[in-house]
C-alpha cells in the first residue's frame, strides 16, 4: 500500500536527454532548448503539462506551458541566457478546471441542464482563489459568483470560457498531485565561442623572420595582424614547454637527431622544467602573458595544447617515478602504437598507487595556464587517459571557470569520441579530415546533426593538422585546399587549419601513402614565405568574413543536403530562422576537372513560389544570378573557383541578365 496517494500522470521519452540524464546536453548562450515528452494519464480528464527550468545559480524555477502535438506528445522551449549549468524537468497534473470547462461546453451545446455543473465549476474557481494572491484571488471569487448564479446558462458558458478565466486558472493550478520527472535533466551552457570559432594553429618556434633562428613569443606577436586579418579568432599553439634531449627525434621523425635538431614539442620536459615552464628559446612566462594580451587586442584568444606525457628528462620522472609504468628490465615503458615507437615520450600511468596526487598535479597544470590567461585548451590524445579523470578535471575547473573551452583531439573509435564529448569536452575533432567523397560527407553530416550526437558532440572540422596531410590534398593541390576550406568553414560552426602550411597549400608527403608531411614542422624549424603567389589567404579571408556576417554559418545543426544530379557536386542549405537568412553552398569535390549539374531545391522552403524568379548572389565572387523554379544549372571550374556560397532572396529589382552560375 502507498502511504501517499499515487499520482496519475505518466511522463516518458523526454527529449533531449543524453543517456537518460546521465550527461548534460549542450548549448551556447542565447540558444533555445526545445523539450518534448510523452505525457498522459488514465481516464478521459484533461492534463496540464509544464516545462520547468532554472539556472543552477538560482533556486527559482521558471515555467513554460507545454503544447500538445498529438498522440500524447508535448513540446515547449526555453532560452539559456548565461554560462554555467541549467536544469530542466517536466511536471504534469490532471487539470480539473479544463476538464470541467470542456464538458460544460459539450453539455451546453447539447441543451442539457448544467445547474449542478455550474456549482462544481464555481467551487473549482473558489479553490483557485485560495491559492491566488490579490488582486487575482478577488477576481476568481467574482468569476465564481458569476458562474454560480448566472442570469442564463449561456452567460455562464461565456464566463467559463472567457480569456480572463483561462489566464487565472492557468496561473494558479492545483498541483498537489502533480507528477514531476526526477531527477532534473541538465544543460551545460557555454559561451558563444564554443559553438562558433575559427582556429589557426601555428608553431611559435617557426615565427622568426630570420631563417634558421628559433622563433620567440615576441616574434609571434608580429604574426597577430596576419592571422587576425584573415578572420581567425583563436590562435592555437602546440606545447610551448621545454623539450627533452634523451631519445630526441630528428628530421622526418628520424630515430636519431642531429646537432641543432629542436625535437618535437610533444616530448615535454627537460632540466629547464616541465608542464608549468616555457621553452627558454621561446622566451619567458612574462613574454607568454604578453602574447596572450596582445592577441586579445587583435580579437584573438590563445589556445594551448595540453599533452599529459613526458620526455625521459621531465622532472616528474625523477621526482615521481611511481607515475610511470616500469618494465621488467628496470626501464620505463615509452609510448608505442605498434609498429610505431615514440622513444622520446613516456606515457603517464594513471592507475598507479599514487593516482590521486597525479590527478591533482595535472589539474594544477591546467590551473597554472588559466592563471596565465588561457581559457581554451586543445587536449592531446584524451582517449588514452581515463574517462573518470577527464570528467573530474573538466567538471571541477568549469565550476570555477565556466568560460573554459576544451577541444578533444581524439581520432579514435566513434563511441570513445562520443563518451569524451558527453563527459565534458566542449568541442571535438572529427572524421571530416578523411571524408573526401560526397556520399561520405553526407552520411557523416547526417550522423552529426540528425542523431543524439547533435545534443552533446560539437564538431570542429580541420582539413589538415601537423599529423594529417590527407591524400585528397596531396593529389588535388590548390583547388583541393580551396574546396576543403569552404567545406570545413560552412558545414561546421567551428573549424580550424594548421597554418601557414594550409594557406600555402603545402602538400608534399614524407613518402607515398603517408599522411605525414615531408620535412614536418613537428621535428624542425620552418621559415614560411607567406608572400608566395600560391597563398590562398584571400579566399580564407573572404570565407571568414562571410562567416562573421552570416548567422546561418555560425551554427552546425541547421543543414539540409540538396539534390544535385552530379556526384562530384555537393550542395547544402543553411539558414537562420531569426534573420530569415538562406544560404546555398555548392562545392566541386573534383579538384582537377570542371563539374556541372542541376541543383534541385525546395523553393517552398525558401518561401518562393515555383514559377517566380529569384536572385542568388555568390558571396565569394560578388556576382548575382537569376534563377527560376526548383532546378537550376551550376558549373564550377576548380582552376578558377571551387565553390559557390549563394545567398538566396526573392527578386525585387531589375532582372539579372545571366541565368546560370
Amino acid at each position: 500500500m502507498h502511504e501517499k496517494q499515487p499520482t496519475r500522470v505518466v511522463i516518458e521519452e523526454i527529449r533531449p536527454s543524453v543517456d537518460y540524464g546521465r550527461f548534460p546536453i549542450k548549448r551556447v548562450v542565447g540558444e533555445n532548448v526545445t523539450v518534448e515528452a510523452d505525457v498522459f494519464a488514465d481516464g478521459h480528464e484533461h492534463i496540464a503539462v509544464a516545462l520547468l527550468y532554472r539556472s543552477r545559480s538560482t533556486d527559482q524555477w521558471s515555467t513554460a506551458r507545454m503544447v500538445h502535438l498529438g498522440n500524447d506528445r508535448w513540446r515547449a522551449s526555453f532560452t539559456v541566457t548565461q554560462t554555467g549549468e541549467y536544469l530542466y524537468t517536466i511536471s504534469s497534473w490532471v487539470d480539473e478546471f479544463e476538464t470541467w470547462q470542456s464538458d460544460l461546453v459539450k453539455r451546453l451545446d447539447a441543451k442539457q441542464d448544467v445547474s449542478i455543473d455550474l456549482m462544481i465549476g464555481a467551487e473549482l474557481l473558489e479553490r483557485a482563489a485560495e491559492r491566488a494572491v490579490e488582486p487575482d484571488s478577488e477576481a476568481l471569487r467574482r468569476l465564481a459568483s458569476q458562474i454560480r448564479e448566472p442570469r442564463t446558462q449561456a452567460e455562464a458558458g461565456m464566463v467559463a470560457t472567457s480569456p480572463e478565466v483561462l489566464d487565472l486558472t492557468e496561473r494558479y493550478p492545483d498541483t498537489t498531485r502533480a507528477t514531476t520527472y526526477a531527477p532534473p535533466l541538465r544543460v551545460t551552457v557555454d559561451r558563444r565561442k564554443a559553438g562558433f570559432s575559427a582556429w589557426y594553429e601555428m608553431f611559435p618556434r617557426s615565427c622568426s623572420p630570420e631563417p634558421g633562428r628559433h622563433g620567440t613569443f615576441k616574434d609571434c606577436e608580429h604574426w597577430l595582424p596576419y592571422i587576425a586579418d584573415m578572420g581567425f579568432d583563436v590562435l592555437y599553439l602546440p606545447p610551448v614547454h621545454p623539450i627533452g634531449i634523451t631519445a630526441r627525434k630528428g628530421r622526418n621523425n628520424a630515430v636519431n637527431s642531429e646537432p641543432g635538431d629542436p625535437g618535437t614539442p610533444w616530448a615535454i620536459g627537460s632540466g629547464d622544467g616541465g608542464h608549468k615552464s616555457v621553452h627558454p628559446s621561446l622566451g619567458t612566462i612574462e613574454d607568454f602573458r604578453s602574447l596572450v594580451a596582445k592577441a586579445r587586442d587583435h580579437g584573438l584568444e590563445v589556445a594551448l595544447d595540453i599533452a599529459f606525457q613526458c620526455s625521459p628528462d621531465h622532472p616528474y620522472v625523477k621526482d615521481h617515478p611511481e607515475w610511470f609504468r616500469w618494465r621488467p628490465d628496470g626501464t620505463i615503458q615509452y609510448a608505442e602504437n605498434p609498429p610505431k615507437k615514440y622513444q622520446d615520450i613516456y606515457p603517464l600511468e594513471f592507475e598507479n598507487k599514487d593516482w590521486m596526487h597525479l590527478w591533482e598535479e595535472l589539474r594544477s597544470v591546467l590551473k597554472f595556464w588559466i592563471d596565465q590567461g588561457v581559457m581554451l585548451f586543445r587536449i592531446d590524445n584524451p582517449h588514452t587517459k581515463p574517462f573518470a579523470f577527464w570528467e573530474w578535471v573538466i567538471t571541477t575547473l568549469k565550476s570555477d571557470y565556466p568560460d573554459l573551452i576544451f577541444l578533444s583531439e581524439a581520432f579514435t573509435r566513434p563511441k570513445v569520441m562520443a563518451r569524451l564529448a558527453k563527459l565534458g569536452f566542449t568541442q571535438s575533432y572529427t572524421y571530416f579530415t578523411w571524408r573526401r567523397s560526397k556520399w561520405e560527407l553526407v552520411e557523416y553530416i547526417t550522423e552529426l546533426t540528425r542523431t543524439e550526437l547533435s545534443e552533446f558532440f560539437r564538431p570542429n572540422f580541420w582539413p589538415n593538422t601537423p599529423d594529417i596531410l590527407m591524400d585528397y590534398l596531396q593529389e588535388g593541390g590548390r583547388p583541393a585546399f580551396a574546396a576543403r576550406l569552404v567545406l570545413a568553414a560552412t558545414l561546421s560552426g567551428n573549424y580550424g587549419i594548421y597554418g601557414p602550411a594550409y594557406e600555402l597549400c603545402i602538400n608534399a608527403p614524407r613518402e607515398k601513402g603517408s599522411e605525414e608531411y615531408l620535412y614536418s614542422e613537428k621535428y624542425e624549424l620552418k621559415h614560411w614565405n607567406i608572400d608566395s603567389p600560391n597563398n590562398i589567404r584571400p579566399l580564407i579571408t573572404r570565407v571568414n568574413q562571410i562567416r562573421h556576417k552570416s548567422k546561418a554559418l555560425q551554427q552546425t545543426n541547421n543543414i539540409r543536403v540538396e539534390h544535385v544530379d552530379n556526384d562530384q557536386l555537393m550542395a547544402y542549405r543553411k539558414w537562420d530562422e531569426a534573420t530569415s537568412e538562406q544560404l546555398l553552398i555548392v562545392v566541386n569535390m573534383d579538384a582537377k576537372h570542371t563539374q556541372a549539374g542541376w541543383v534541385t531545391i525546395d523553393v517552398e522552403d525558401f518561401n518562393i513560389a515555383a514559377d517566380i524568379s529569384y536572385e542568388v548572389e555568390d558571396l565569394l565572387n560578388y556576382r548575382t544570378y537569376t534563377w527560376t523554379g526548383p532546378r537550376n544549372f551550376v558549373a564550377l571550374d576548380p582552376s578558377e573557383q571551387s565553390a559557390h556560397i549563394f545567398r538566396i532572396s526573392t527578386l525585387t529589382g531589375a532582372l539579372a541578365t545571366d541565368r546560370h552560375a
